[in-house]
């Protein structure tokens, strides 16, 4: 017999890869999405790339009457249903709560009263704030945070109290989570609302803390989405992509077919339950060198990265990932080389039209005083 699941938030672009997978896998699939504007455009169609096999039902992850329908005689729950984007969340506060923190309460409630066998939630990289770092002395250390003196000043790098750089480090779920946006603060309270209401109710739950997803699918004409989509955009509009600070942050980018495998692991390994997973690649690449190398493989190599040198608000420096815990105990092993997901990106995006909207969101956060 077929195990059931429903995909909170499953039109979406890490969730419309993840329905592929479990369909693929025999699984019986259901979505329940509420196809919102800024992702899916003004008309609010099922996309054309979910899944044909996938029951759709449109309606908001608020709405305890939907919820409850859709959860009928489902066994398994990925709940990806958020509002994403830190520059947006730092104004539109009450959405991204009632969205995200709201939204997974009402979710819970639903799932006492219907228990399922296994809940996997999507958290997030943004709940560590800055990543792990290492003092010129070998200690390693965490929870520090850049001061808005020095961000006035263009002083981007961290540093210890002698003014000596601290070293970035990957970063492992055991570091002590600093919370620099709304964004985070909703994503963390995602998570953890999953975690003790599981435990209370001996519902098995795994989080996955996502780092920067990357793929195809992605809405372009969303300019707080992931920043690789964000760059195509500018780019497939024959502008130069804009990069905050110096360019030489260092972020993990990971493909999103290697996401949807994690979470098929961590929904198949009894060993997961009640654990927090980072999933990334475990690999640090620059922001400039990003969008750089995605101009390349656009044959847009004249369109370099605009450095800002402005800092935006919920920010962080560094921080990419340690992914030997979803290695040692999910069996997490990343597969898509970067180059060849960039790859396959580019040639989706030789069919995609995208609207690029980013310096009217620039302006926004300038407005705000959210951009110093």
């Amino acid at each position: 017999m077929k195990k059931e699941v429903l995909i909170t938030g499953g039109a979406g672009f890490i969730g419309s890869h993840l329905c592929d997978h479990l369909v693929e896998k025999g699984y019986s699939v259901k979505v329940l999405d509420n196809l919102d504007e800024q992702v899916h455009g003004k008309e609010r169609l099922r996309p054309v790339y979910l899944n044909p096999a996938v029951d759709l039902i449109i309606g908001d992850v608020r709405d305890k009457g939907v919820v409850e329908k859709a959860l009928n005689n489902v066994n398994i729950v990925f709940h990806l249903a958020a509002k994403v984007g830190v520059g947006q969340s730092m104004y539109d506060i009450a959405d991204y709560t009632s969205v995200n923190n709201l939204g997974t309460a009402v979710l819970l409630e639903c799932i006492i009263k219907n228990p399922v066998d296994k809940l996997v939630v999507a958290s997030s990289m943004s709940i560590y704030g800055e990543g792990s770092y290492r003092k010129k002395n070998g200690e390693i250390i965490s929870g520090h945070e850049r001061s808005l003196e020095d961000l006035k000043k263009g002083k981007w790098e961290l540093s210890d109290e002698n003014n000596n750089m601290l070293e970035p480090l990957p970063t492992s779920e055991d570091k002590v989570p600093v919370l620099s946006s709304v964004y985070a603060l909703s994503k963390f309270d995602q998570e953890r609302l999953c975690l003790i209401t599981g435990r209370a109710y001996g519902i098995p739950v795994v989080a996955l803390r996502f780092f920067n997803v990357y793929g195809t699918r992605q809405a372009l004409s969303n300019p707080y989405t992931g920043v690789l989509a964000i760059f195509a955009s500018r780019l497939l509009n024959g502008n130069p992509p804009l990069v905050f600070e110096d360019g030489n942050q260092m972020r993990d980018f990971v493909n999103v077919k290697d996401v949807a495998a994690a979470c098929i692991l961590a929904c198949e390994k009894h060993e997961a339950d009640g654990k927090v997973f980072n999933i990334g690649s475990g690999k640090a690449y620059t922001i400039k060198e990003i969008a750089d190398r995605l101009a390349n493989v656009l044959d847009r190599p004249h369109l370099k990265a605009k450095i800002t040198s402005s800092y935006r608000a919920g920010d962080i420096r560094h921080c990419y990932s340690d992914i030997d815990k979803a290695k040692n105990i999910l069996g997490f092993n990343p597969s898509v080389e970067f180059d060849a997901g960039l790859a396959e990106l580019t040639r989706w995006l030789s069919d995609q039209n995208a609207n690029d909207g980013v310096e009217m969101a620039s302006r926004e956060l300038e407005k705000r005083g959210l951009i110093v």
